[in-house]
């Protein structure tokens, strides 16, 4: 899977959880709880949904680090290869 098809994924699941951002333009740089609005429990919805849609599993510790949405889908891509 290309760093693309897992950024459109990550798109896709975040405006699935967060109905209200549809229409957002959401890009690499974009910072998912500033930029998006997302809080803390919309973040984790969206985490939850993602490992489950790419069959991942990342360490919750490591949640707090991931800021930008280049930041989750490099996460994803991590560990996909």
């Amino acid at each position: 899977m290309t760093r693309e098809e897992i950024l459109n994924q990550t798109v896709s699941v975040i405006y699935d959880c967060i109905p209200d951002l549809d229409g957002t333009e959401l890009r690499e740089d974009s910072v998912i709880n500033t930029d998006a609005g997302v809080d803390s429990m919309g973040f984790t919805l969206i985490m939850c949904r993602l490992e489950a849609v790419f069959g991942v599993q990342i360490p919750n510790r490591q949640w707090q680090k991931l800021q930008t949405l280049g930041d989750v889908v490099g996460a994803i891509e991590k560990r996909l290869n």
